[in-house]
């Protein structure tokens, strides 16, 4: 087959998909199963707020216990984000303390899954002790597991008609908080602090968050967000905190929410790439389901002009170069011995980075287009060949992080 058929037929699959779902599904749990997701296991009672700090976490407004989330049995639920190819899975217990309810199966269950405890409860919970005596027996017997504990709904103890305190202040001390936290939610705050006691293994690590609706009236909305993500990076795996987050340079929302989608991606190609003949056809249509993903995000329709705008301001130097490395993949890891190894390591690697750099160029292509601007071809260009060096790492990152836990 002639090079232009093979850039012809990279342009087809953008257009129309020919996997099936349940058949790409299928292929991604073999390639890259549940157990290899970070989980984050949200302890507390009903109302403190869990739901909400994932909403505030995935920057999804969407993001409710019905919506999103599934159950594992009647009383658990777990998110996985995001939906498609995820990098995290949040895991959700029903609320501690609950009349005619016991834990203790849900407990086992879950702490044969978790890497990260998140204990949260309500700044204004007089008894926060059912979620500190889980939260202890469960460090006694994994003591190396990080332990975060978010106090929520500061706004609850704000005198009437006071916003939050500006700058956020407790990432300091408590001792050293300013006068301008209301003096109700100091005592409050810190009476939990004090009711915890010990744990077995390292002290947690307490951050106080706020996360509400627009209409409450409390902006920031996602008040406290940066120092919790910030707590998570210091005792997880910092992979996570650029997985998710993307660092300083994903500023906008368009380009926070489509982040997590791209690397998702990029790590579910990276799987599927180490399996022989498999990518033939799974990873560029895992790809052009990436691109429509991104479209969406950005309100954006991929479709047959799109596709060609997109993949003519590309060049076809990137298009034959995209299928030089899709053809050398297979050829690679045909050979015996060596194609298993290396073949496979080369070849997941490749379909990571090449999948981040066309869902991060397209992500600057529509952003060009929202905002009524010309999209460049040599600035896109530029995209894909940086990002392109930034998706190779993902593999090695993720491969890292699951050695350390």
């Amino acid at each position: 087959m002639h090079w232009s058929d093979h850039f012809d037929t990279l342009r087809r699959i953008l257009l129309q998909p020919q996997l099936d779902t349940e058949q790409l599904q299928h292929l991604l749990t073999s390639a890259r199963p549940a157990e290899t997701l970070p989980v984050i296991w949200l302890l507390g009672k009903t109302q403190a707020g869990k739901s909400s700090i994932v909403r505030a976490l995935t920057a999804n407004p969407d993001v409710l216990i019905g919506n999103g989330f599934q159950p594992c049995t009647r009383t658990l639920a777990y998110f996985d984000y995001p939906a498609a190819a995820p990098v995290v899975r949040f895991l959700d217990t029903r609320g501690l303390g609950e009349v005619a309810y016991d834990p203790s199966e849900d407990l086992r269950w879950c702490e044969s899954q978790a890497h990260l405890l998140l204990g949260v409860m309500r700044a204004d919970d007089p008894n926060p002790q059912p979620i500190f005596t889980a939260l202890r027996e469960l460090r006694q017997r994994h003591p190396e597991w990080p332990l975060v504990i978010a106090q929520t709904s500061l706004h609850t103890l704000y005198p009437a008609d006071l916003d939050h305190p500006q700058p956020y202040p407790f990432a300091q001390e408590s001792e050293s908080w300013p006068t301008a936290v209301p003096p109700d939610l100091v005592r409050a705050l810190r009476q939990q602090r004090a009711s915890a006691g010990k744990f077995a293994g390292a002290a947690p690590h307490w951050v106080a968050v706020d996360f509400t609706m627009p209409e409450d009236g409390y902006p920031p909305a996602d008040y406290g967000l940066t120092a919790l993500w910030q707590v998570i990076e210091t005792v997880y795996q910092q992979h996570l905190w650029a997985q998710l987050h993307g660092g300083d340079e994903v500023r906008d929302l368009y380009a926070r929410t489509s982040h997590p989608h791209i690397v998702g991606y990029a790590l579910a190609a990276g799987a599927l790439g180490a399996l022989p003949m498999v990518d033939l056809v799974a990873v560029p249509t895992l790809q052009a389901k990436l691109l429509h993903s991104v479209a969406a995000i950005y309100r954006q329709t991929w479709d047959a002009r799109t596709t060609s705008e997109f993949l003519g301001l590309l060049g076809v130097g990137i298009g034959l170069g995209y299928v030089a490395r899709l053809a050398g993949r297979q050829l690679v890891k045909l050979v015996p011995g060596v194609g298993q190894t290396v073949g496979a390591v080369w070849s997941a690697s490749s379909s990571a980075a090449v999948t981040y750099a066309l869902g991060k160029t397209a992500a600057v292509y529509f952003q060009q287009r929202l905002a009524g601007q010309v999209c460049d071809a040599a600035t896109l260009r530029n995209v894909f060949n940086t990002q392109l060096v930034q998706g190779g790492a993902l593999l090695v990152n993720q491969v890292t992080s699951r050695k350390s836990t």
